[in-house]
């Protein structure tokens, strides 16, 4: 059972940046789901997946994965460049589309 390191990227809901600064050590699910006959839940033995361990870099993660035989696979964080914008700039004489009303 392999485990993924990855920096969840910021909610597109919010401008904030929590819960976006930290490194997370999430199991990959090594079972499939299966269909609880008498609700009609997904359930699963693996009980692996509802651990989500969170480190403050990616070299603590590494190393805790290190330390504890865990085979891990690190994907790289989301960085995305925010688009800066003023209103004055909606009333620039070179602009690439004409402004109207």
């Amino acid at each position: 059972m392999t485990a993924r390191i990855y920096r969840p990227a910021p909610n597109a809901m919010q401008s904030g940046r929590g819960k976006s600064k930290k490194w997370v050590l999430a199991h990959e699910q090594a079972t499939a789901k299966q269909i609880e006959p008498l609700m009609g839940y997904t359930a699963t033995t693996d009980t692996q997946v509802q651990v989500r361990l969170s480190f403050d870099t990616l070299d603590e993660a590494e190393s805790y994965a290190r330390t504890n035989g865990i085979p891990y696979s690190v994907q790289p964080p989301h960085s995305s460049t925010p688009k800066r914008s003023s209103y004055p700039d909606n009333f620039r004489f070179d602009r690439k589309t004409p402004w109207t009303h």
